[in-house]
């Protein structure tokens, strides 16, 4: 049997794992590995996805996984590769997002201990604060060991990134095949994560039956899981309003009855003030205010059940009543199972319609703005325009900044995995990394993205990846000069003395074009839509370069009104659930 080299043995262990996409930058360490991509991988639907910097690899692979539930791989050169790399990584790691990394290293004879080699990095020590697993392959024989190593650390437990950091002449050796084993994922690591205690779900179902006004709070373990559909049942037989953490957006579909806007006012109104919370897949950090009152009842009177894969995870910043370790899909489904023998559907609750009024309330003036006809371009009415072009079946991807801010009030999701945001991270410049990942994963269905030009220019050059891949998402960048955020931070500290934020003008749009992009500019609301028509006529990738009032981003709505009908308290002593 003729011998292959290690790259090729990588690729061999990576085919067992049904790897479609391979997201980076090539280099030299990298050669054997990217050619049997080329020769052993493309004939068997693996390919690789050349990018223009290391941390939107790192994040296309995040988002590809996102949208399909697939481990994301992604690879960066030795050295300052890897360190491109980690922005992204991080990222994944913070919200739980299974990936593969692969970092090549200097020959062996050379590192841990390292002899004053060109690019060497500690990379194992780098990446280790950041990934679940790590460690340096330096033996042809162990690539299939530490493929599995990595795969398992990644998908089981709380999902997370997996590095391998590989030397160069491990990838470049040549040894014979025969004797390699490769066996399936099944035969190396558990694909059935655990169902849950029996015991503390019948006191999980025996709290919620006795519930006046039982809320279920879904997180990011949902999405993993894919367990929409239970959460849905669940809900509707218990009446149950839903609220869901900002990244977990789309579990159920924005405009369903019981589903609260993330953060709205009859969210925190629902969370305040619920006697049981079914919490599920959700670590209570510092966007669910750390599970704290006033925006959640006072632990000693109201009771939590928390469910998590990850028992690190449970208690962690809210005491729990009854703790269920176990994922999400199989302990909701069980839940569902005892709640049915138990008894029959629930009523309509009169909270829910209370719940609903206030949310109504709170966003009547985001929709009002929404309407404007205003110039420079209202953000609200920039967003809204977006969310009714692409309707319910879009993929959107959102930057952090004060546009992101609009656009998370603004978006409506309708369907799970279709809300791209690094949320725990807040990570600038992963928008179109972001959407190019999902329209790579999702090619039938409309991608955009929502952000500021501060974020857009973070990751620009992958316009040109777009282009080179023929992948026609749509770019709408809410223009106002400057780092918003920052400068609505220093707005209300200092008034209108403004340090270090401020942008000269840029044609974006042009920018675009140089790039075989479509571009085009918009200063008048009433031509937004034309130019989302045109964008998508194209047929190209497109970027819309909308100059946006930037007064008016200074003050983006986010907690501002619902906080503060948290922190009024409401009074629900006199209503019949």
């Amino acid at each position: 049997m003729a011998g292959i080299t290690g790259g090729e043995l990588l690729v061999k262990a990576r085919l067992r794992e049904g790897v479609k996409y391979v997201f980076g930058i090539p280099g030299g360490q990298l050669t054997t590995f990217l050619d049997a991509i080329h020769r052993v991988g493309r004939p068997k639907g693996m390919e690789f996805i050349m990018t223009r910097h290391e941390s939107a690899a790192a994040s296309m692979a995040d988002a590809y996984c996102r949208v399909t539930g697939e481990v994301g791989v992604c690879c960066g050169t030795v050295g300052p590769g890897a360190l491109n790399l980690a922005a992204g990584v991080a990222a994944a790691y913070n919200d739980g997002i299974p990936m593969v990394v692969i970092t090549p290293q200097v020959h062996s004879n050379r590192c841990y201990p390292f002899k004053g080699s060109q690019q060497q990095l500690d990379q194992v020590g780098f990446l280790k604060p950041i990934t679940k697993w790590n460690a340096l392959v330096h033996c042809w024989e162990r690539i299939p060991e530490m493929v599995q190593w990595a795969f398992r650390a990644a998908t089981t437990g709380r999902p997370g990134p997996a590095h391998l950091d590989i030397c160069v002449d491990t990838l470049f050796q040549v040894r014979e095949e025969e004797g390699v084993k490769l066996p399936p994922p099944e035969r190396y690591r558990p694909l059935n994560p655990p169902s849950g205690d029996e015991e503390a779900m019948d006191r999980a179902v025996e709290l919620l039956l006795k519930a006046e006004r039982p809320l279920l709070h879904a997180g990011g373990g949902v999405l993993r899981s894919g367990a929409w559909e239970e959460v849905r049942e669940l809900a509707e037989y218990l009446q149950m309003p839903v609220t869901t953490s900002v990244s977990s957006r789309g579990i159920l579909p924005e405009d369903h009855p019981l589903l609260l806007l993330p953060k709205g006012a009859g969210a925190i109104f629902a969370e305040s003030t619920a006697d049981v919370v079914l919490c599920v897949g959700c670590t209570m950090a510092e966007l669910e205010y750390w599970g704290r009152p006033p925006l959640w009842g006072d632990p000693e009177a109201q009771r939590f059940i928390q469910v998590d894969i990850d028992p690190q995870v449970i208690g962690l910043n809210r005491e729990v009543d009854v703790a269920v370790v176990g994922d999400a899909r199989l302990v909701l489904r069980k839940l569902l199972e005892k709640v049915r023998e138990a008894t029959g559907p629930s009523p309509e609750r009169i909270t829910n319609t209370q719940y609903r009024q206030a949310e109504k309330e709170a966003v009547a003036a985001l929709e009002e703005a929404s309407r404007s006809d205003a110039k420079p371009i209202h953000p609200a009415r920039l967003v809204r325009e977006a969310v009714e072009f692409f309707g319910r079946e879009a993929i959107v991807a959102v930057d952090g900044g004060n546009m992101g801010l609009w656009a998370v009030n603004g978006v409506r999701v309708y369907r799970p995995r279709s809300f791209l945001w690094s949320t725990d991270m807040g990570m600038l410049g992963t928008g179109l990394p972001f959407a190019l990942g999902a329209k790579l994963a999702r090619p039938e269905r409309p991608v955009y993205v929502l952000h500021g030009d501060g974020a857009f220019m973070l990751n620009n050059h992958e316009v040109e990846t777009a282009v080179r891949y023929n992948l026609p998402v749509v770019d709408i960048i809410g223009n106002d000069r400057a780092w918003g955020m920052i400068k609505g931070a220093q707005h209300a500290a200092f008034g209108g003395r403004y340090i270090g934020v401020d942008f000269g003008e840029t044609r974006y749009d042009r920018l675009a074009e140089a790039m075989g992009a479509f571009g085009v500019r918009v200063e008048d609301p009433k031509d937004i839509r034309p130019a989302l028509e045109e964008a998508v006529r194209s047929g190209k990738p497109a970027v819309i370069d909308a100059l946006i009032d930037c007064q008016v981003n200074l003050e983006p709505p986010l907690f501002q009104i619902y906080l503060e009908v948290a922190l009024m308290g409401c009074d629900l002593s006199g209503c019949n659930p």
